[in-house]
């Protein structure tokens, strides 16, 4: 059974989308496929497409938050929690990839569905291996070639929007992914994955978040309720980010799981309001 969320992605006013290369079009359901097709510019049709931007925009939190649990069962940590969301994580991922396949009829974004497609099974039969660095690495590096499939839909889709919602909600979705990527870094250190590349990455996530944070507390369409949820995530932030730039040190991986995680639901929840935003 397909998610609520996915049940609400209306083809408003029966409209067709079509995604090309050369833009972002609708063509009324009938229509003759050799008449010439008009730009977008039906607000209830921009605003399917920016669902879909924060539908693969879950997709890059996804693959993160995949290869963050298979790190956190492999060291015992928060397993019961890390496992149970693991197999939720990998049945949302395989839903929404769905999503997105059915929605675009651009070729080359198509293409590139494909091959995030034969990623997905990669992804599924290595979470379901017995732990050891070899998979762990070979997880990550799955989880890394997930990320940019998905962010390259989060782009393209964002270009043939060029309205304000569609960068608003990317930025805002990119936290969930963020939060789950410091947690990544975090647990694979302490697994053992000791390298520059990890620590850098850790570094470069907590910055990222950092930044793209202060960006979105001064969006000036911000509603009360998104201000708060912000705010809530600011008074957190403030405490836990040391804790991520101390990974050499470690020590505290159940913190960063929940910390982590907190921070996903609080992002998801206003991704969410920014999408509604755009109705």
């Amino acid at each position: 059974m397909k998610k609520v969320w996915m049940k609400k992605l209306s083809l408003a006013a029966a409209t067709v989308l079509i995604v090309s290369g050369s833009g972002l079009y609708a063509e009324e359901a009938g229509q003759a496929a050799t008449q010439t097709p008009t730009v977008v510019t039906n607000k209830a049709v921009i605003a399917d497409i920016v669902k879909l931007i924060d539908v693969a925009g879950k997709q890059r939190m996804l693959s993160q938050r995949i290869a963050k649990d298979y790190l956190y069962v492999g060291k015992k940590v928060a397993v019961s929690k890390a496992r149970k969301q693991l197999k939720a994580s990998l049945e949302e991922l395989v839903s929404a990839h769905k999503v997105l396949v059915d929605s675009i009829n651009d070729p080359e974004i198509k293409n590139l569905l494909s091959f995030v497609e034969l990623s997905i099974e990669d992804f599924k039969a290595t979470a379901n291996e017995p732990f050891n660095i070899d998979n762990a690495q070979l997880i990550i590096d799955l989880s890394e070639s997930m990320l940019e499939g998905s962010q390259y839909v989060v782009d393209s889709l964002k270009e043939k929007v060029e309205v304000q919602e569609s960068a608003i909600v990317g930025k805002s979705g990119k936290q969930r992914m963020l939060a789950q990527r410091i947690a990544k870094y975090y647990i694979a250190y302490q697994a053992g994955i000791k390298d520059k590349n990890t620590i850098d990455q850790m570094k470069a996530a907590v910055a990222e978040f950092s930044e793209a944070h202060k960006a979105l507390m001064a969006n000036p369409s911000n509603t009360p309720e998104i201000n708060r949820q912000l705010n809530e995530i600011d008074r957190l932030w403030k405490i836990v980010y040391k804790f991520y730039l101390n990974i050499e040190k470690g020590g505290l991986p159940l913190i960063v799981f929940n910390t982590t995680d907190n921070m996903t639901g609080k992002m998801n929840r206003i991704t969410a309001m920014y999408v509604a935003l755009s109705k």
